[in-house]
């Protein structure tokens, strides 16, 4: 990560004043989204407080001077007091906002599922621009993970998350679910250039070194010129025509010594060439899903896992597994490492803290997990899905997610300053752990 953008809490009296200097900020922490911070471990002991919004909370924190800024499917992007937890200001959007906010000098930048992106005073809460993609939709595919009928084009349930925006040298960079990416002046909102994939664009770009890396719905990752919008190389990956289950990239890549490394609904895990986009390795998930964004650093990769339920910590060189944890539930929550520690949430609203040998630290249980958890879990806490899930059309589907979601689900992924952890739940709550 750049020093520019490594976040430093001030000490002693300043601290009281203004918290933090040059706070997390974006998306995983910067802009190679390796999702590394520098803070002291919370124990995930304490709230500090919680902040309840009108809808679930999806996006992930960014926190910046003295407000941590955030979404809700209640269609409101919120500026929180970060020593409070009290409301700043809300901003209101015509749809859910699920993307994860971006702060840069004084100004917040989020999109919502009105298809519009947002430019708004982080001190006021009054918009500056606002731009009109081509419209949000979901990945749709017939018969989708083998719901019925089989013949009918459906949306994706668990396609949850929108594109959170990167910003570089005065450009915001992010995908759309009319299938672009955009790059757009930070000042103005006019556009820079725009790439077209050929389906949707969920995933969250890292930008190292004028190369924007992005994944799309259309199984490629690919490499594009930050400066031109002109394409540099693409990977693709696997494919699933039968019930579209084993297809897409929803993962967010991190960068890190010449490498992108990000996974896929292909099963597999993967690690390119970052000049040239030639595969290094690639791990076998063995049909579990990668939705969460990697933790990089000391050449070592980490990621849960979906349906395998599983968080992996693998030799960043080589992809030999260094260790192998079995969770209680998925999880697409993207982990944060801070010091020896690994935070990330499951979606039976369960927080954990592991270090980095895979040895778990700490616990925290969400307001809806304590509340429905025991209707819906076993009595070796694993999720009761065949309750969850009334049948297999589309509709049952997206019954079983909403259901799983009253358990306080943590799809939000944390960020750590200051020594306290901030994260988002599907239980409606921002929490402030400590």
């Amino acid at each position: 990560m750049p020093k520019a953008l490594i976040f430093l809490p001030i000490l002693g009296a300043l601290a009281l004043a203004s918290a933090v200097v040059d706070p997390p900020r974006m998306f995983r922490g910067g802009p190679d989204h390796t999702g590394v911070y520098t803070s002291p471990s919370p124990t995930l002991s304490t709230v500090a407080w919680k902040f309840k919004t009108a809808g679930r909370v999806i996006s992930s924190p960014a926190v910046a001077g003295n407000s941590v800024y955030v979404g809700s499917t209640d269609g409101q992007l919120y500026a929180i007091d970060r020593q409070a937890g009290t409301l700043r200001w809300k901003f209101a959007t015509k749809g859910p906002v699920n993307s994860s906010p971006a702060v840069l000098d004084g100004v917040v930048f989020a999109g919502s599922v009105d298809g519009n992106f947002y430019a708004v005073d982080a001190a006021t809460g009054v918009q500056k621009w606002s731009f009109a993609t081509g419209g949000e939709r979901r990945f749709t595919a017939p018969g989708i993970h083998g719901a019925i009928p089989r013949t009918e084009r459906m949306p994706d349930p668990f396609d949850v998350f929108l594109s959170s925006p990167t910003v570089v040298d005065n450009v915001v960079y992010f995908g759309s679910g009319d299938q672009n990416v955009y790059a757009l002046d930070v000042a103005t909102g006019a556009v820079k250039w725009k790439f077209a994939t050929g389906d949707v664009v969920h995933a969250s770009p890292a930008v190292v070194d004028g190369v924007v890396y992005i994944g799309s719905w259309d199984r490629n990752m690919y490499a594009i010129d930050a400066a031109t919008g002109k394409e540099r190389w693409r990977y693709q990956t696997g494919n699933d025509t039968t019930i579209y289950n084993q297809i897409g990239i929803a993962s967010s890549a991190a960068v890190a010594n010449g490498v992108v490394y990000f996974g896929g609904r292909d099963g597999h895990f993967h690690a390119l060439d970052a000049r040239s986009g030639a595969l290094k390795w690639k791990h076998d998930n063995r049909m579990g899903w990668v939705i969460a964004s990697p933790a990089v650093r000391g050449g070592r990769v980490y990621f849960p896992t979906s349906d395998g339920t599983r968080f992996k910590g693998l030799d960043a060189a080589t992809g030999e597994v260094r260790f192998n944890l079995e969770n209680k539930a998925v999880s697409f929550s993207s982990p944060a490492l801070v010091n020896d520690r690994l935070y990330y949430g499951s979606s039976d609203g369960w927080l954990h803290a592991i270090d980095t040998t895979g040895t778990v630290v700490a616990h925290f249980q969400s307001d809806g997990s304590k509340q429905n958890g025991p209707r819906y879990t076993d009595a070796n806490g694993r999720l009761k899905t065949g309750e969850m899930y009334p049948d297999r059309t589309i509709d049952g589907l997206m019954i079983g997610l909403r259901t799983m979601f009253t358990l306080g689900s943590f799809l939000s992924s944390p960020v750590v300053d200051g020594g306290v952890l901030y994260v988002g739940s599907t239980d409606g709550n921002v929490y402030a752990i400590r």
